[in-house]
């Protein structure tokens, strides 16, 4: 599955009295929806994952499900401590219809995680899952770091397709990209080279089929020819689809060094700065991707201390963002503290340019 591209690992709203706010969230969905990012990540670390019920995860997961864009990928963050509760709601996940679950690495143990245990939690996460599985490594909130040796082996198995690596350790990047070149993957794109899910196949399907259109079972996983226009382009339903290598697909969650990330390999980001700011996050992959570096350094260079600030602040300070920005950020719950207003004025004065 293609990966690359812009990702905001949204929020989750709340009222003043703390219950999620729902009508927001769908809300926010569908504005990001309509923006340049290829996808939506829930439940992550910016997602407050760690505040909600059992219950309040699943009601989250399918609000933005039915919220979203069919084009965009949806990932769900279903990452809990034991690999048994990890993949109950990596389950759920994939009821509701996701396309990928991104795992966070077990650390409350910390002086039992050896590279022993992180590659049997990972192996049968990855064995048993119905999604296929990214590393998400975030050592500045977990306090453990996942070795740049071990993610290569793990790297080899064929359901763990990526990792998010939140470090900002650009050579961790450049040695994890290098490490895992010889794994060679394809996966189904558009004719633009746009990201394509069975999800979205199973949809363009069903779309075609409600036309009086047979296709086969197999074609829902590329395996399958229905009508082909050219040896390269493959027809199923009513999209068009192509293959396209992509490997083991290292992304990054430091946006104020998102270019040069993108050069030392990473293919796209999971940006926490991408929720009060997407579009400004996209125009440095866009730039980069195009091959215009003198544009990414400049667009790079727009965001870099206002990223860095907010992301000192926390989740608080993307959700004022997001607020000054157009979107619904609201409270955050305890142990987080409203931000004073000296520093939502510093957010304000740091987004005064990046109003999109």
């Amino acid at each position: 599955m293609l990966l690359q591209g812009i990702f905001p690992p949204i929020t989750t709203p709340y009222y003043p009295d703390g219950n999620v706010y729902y009508k927001k969230l769908e809300a926010n969905v569908e504005r990001y929806s309509r923006t340049p990012v290829s996808g939506l990540v829930v439940l992550g670390s910016t997602g407050e994952a760690l505040m909600l019920s059992d219950q309040e995860k699943r009601d989250v997961l399918k609000t933005a499900r039915e919220a979203a864009a069919p084009s965009k990928v949806l990932v769900a963050g279903t990452g809990i401590e034991s690999a048994v509760e990890t993949l109950r709601l990596t389950e759920c996940a994939a009821e509701l219809g996701y396309d990928v679950a991104m795992v966070r690495t077990p650390h409350y143990y910390k002086k039992q995680m050896l590279a022993a245990n992180i590659l049997a939690f990972y192996r049968t996460v990855a064995d048993r899952s119905p999604l296929p599985i990214i590393i998400y490594n975030f050592p500045q909130a977990t306090g453990y770091d996942i070795p740049a040796e071990v993610v290569i082996e793990l790297a080899e198995h064929p359901n763990l397709i990526g990792i998010k690596e939140s470090s900002g350790d650009v050579e961790k990047v450049r040695k994890m990209v290098a490490g895992t070149a010889h794994i060679k993957r394809s996966a189904p794109v558009t004719e633009t080279f746009d990201a394509v899910t069975p999800r979205m196949l199973a949809a363009a399907t069903a779309d075609s089929n409600a036309g009086g259109e047979l296709v086969p079972v197999g074609a829902l996983s590329g395996g399958a020819t229905v009508k082909s226009s050219s040896s390269s382009v493959t027809v199923i339903g009513r999209m068009k689809t192509r293959q396209k290598e992509v490997g083991f697909q290292v992304l990054v969650g430091a946006a104020h060094k998102l270019h040069p990330s993108l050069d030392a390999g990473a293919v796209g980001a999971i940006l926490a700065f991408a929720c009060p700011a997407p579009t400004a996050c996209y125009e440095i992959y866009a730039a980069w991707k195009e091959g215009d570096a003198e544009l990414a350094r400049i667009k790079q260079e727009r965001i870099a201390a206002a990223a860095q600030r907010l992301g000192d602040l926390g989740v608080p300070g993307f959700k004022h963002g997001m607020d000054f920005n157009g979107y619904y950020g609201g409270p955050s719950r305890l142990p987080f503290l409203p931000l004073t207003a000296d520093l939502k004025a510093e957010i304000e004065l740091a987004l005064a340019d990046i109003r999109n």
